[in-house]
């Protein structure tokens, strides 16, 4: 059964426009939900009207005087759970759920609109069933796919056009025009941001690991920790994924591409382009966590990420991170029940990742 709310209810019109260039495959059973976007997107066109009038110039006349911090890694390696206890650092801001829906007017609305709609949203996420709500830290790649399009979560929309999106991961296959516009989009957002708090940013979005380059050409002093985990691990859970976040965000029905040939292919990609441009990053500028480290030591593993990178605050930081691992430590990941077909598929296909990170096949 489809949810009502997706993140497709930030578009703009414009916005709106783009996704319908893709040439969705309209069904019926969609309709409700194309009715619903559509009709918001003239709401949220006209509050990002208003915003504009109201913020234009001083976003515009605004510097990024912080660089930001990346937290990178394929889904479901971890990065959720560092990105929730980094932003509990008061030294840092950080985009959550309200900002990364709505770009476009969050620096107006927020204050009005966040209270009032809060009702409308599921108590936890639906494909890990961790806490949701609109403060809770989210990652950037949402707010770049609603604002400009220019974005892989394209896949969201369209599960099963594998070619439509995938030329997303890689920025040296964008045209100019789409390089303009990502730059432009992702840049106002952290000006926007830190209009709200004159604070380093922190960002967390697995996409952001296809873009180290590009990353550093905008941010040369930029932060970077990237998460990894075992590959059998991080591909059932990414399967589980797909069936719970793509179903809900879809805007066409699916029409027989396989789930595990994305995943595996996305899994690729994800790891050969991260070893492959890591070296970019400068020393002291990239800190390393195994998944399962920080899953049984996450006081620890994040503090090493301070001492690796030479960030400030970690005593400051200290109390309400211990507070919230206290909180989780009785949170229960989702079960999968074995396959031994799927596992030996993962083994021949990244036996090269399992020795990379030195886990057991």
């Amino acid at each position: 059964m489809q949810s009502f709310f997706c993140m497709w209810h930030g578009l703009t019109l414009p916005g709106l426009g783009r996704i319908l260039r893709c040439r969705p495959r309209l069904a019926w059973s969609y309709l409700p939900r194309w009715f619903s976007i559509a009709a918001i997107s003239v709401v949220n066109s006209i509050e990002h009207a208003a915003e504009s009038s109201i913020y234009r110039r001083r976003i515009h006349g605004s510097s990024i005087r912080h660089p930001p911090h990346f937290i990178l890694g394929h889904w479901r390696s971890g990065t959720t759970l560092l990105h929730n206890l980094m932003s509990l650092d008061t030294s840092f801001s950080y985009l959550n759920l309200y900002q990364s829906m709505c770009p476009g007017h969050f620096l107006l609305t927020e204050p009005i609109v966040a209270p009032l709609t809060s009702w409308c949203l599921p108590k936890t996420r639906p494909m890990d069933n961790m806490p949701l709500g609109w403060k809770v830290p989210m990652e950037d790649e949402m707010a770049i796919a609603v604002d400009c399009c220019v974005s892989p979560y394209l896949m969201a929309a369209f599960q099963d056009r594998f070619e439509l999106y995938e030329r997303f991961l890689d920025p040296e296959r964008w045209t100019e025009n789409e390089t303009r516009r990502w730059e432009q989009s992702f840049l106002t957002l952290i000006k926007k941001l830190q209009l709200r708090h004159d604070k380093p940013v922190l960002l967390k979005s697995p996409t952001h690991t296809f873009r180290i380059p590009m990353l550093l050409n905008l941010f040369p002093d930029a932060k970077f920790v990237y998460l990894f985990r075992n590959p059998y691990d991080v591909v059932r859970s990414t399967l589980h994924l797909r069936q719970t976040m793509l179903a809900t965000n879809s805007l066409e029905p699916p029409h027989g591409r396989t789930a595990l040939e994305d995943t595996f292919e996305l899994y690729d990609r994800c790891i050969s382009r991260y070893e492959r441009t890591k070296q970019t990053i400068p020393p002291n500028q990239l800190s390393e966590i195994r998944f399962e480290h920080l899953e049984t030591d996450p006081l620890g593993q994040t503090r090493r990420v301070y001492e690796e990178l030479q960030l400030p605050g970690w005593d400051a930081a200290l109390p309400a991170i211990g507070r919230q691992v206290a909180s989780i430590r009785g949170y229960r990941k989702n079960q999968y029940t074995e396959d031994a077909g799927l596992k030996q598929q993962i083994l021949d296909r990244f036996r090269w990742v399992f020795e990379l990170y030195g886990y057991d096949p």
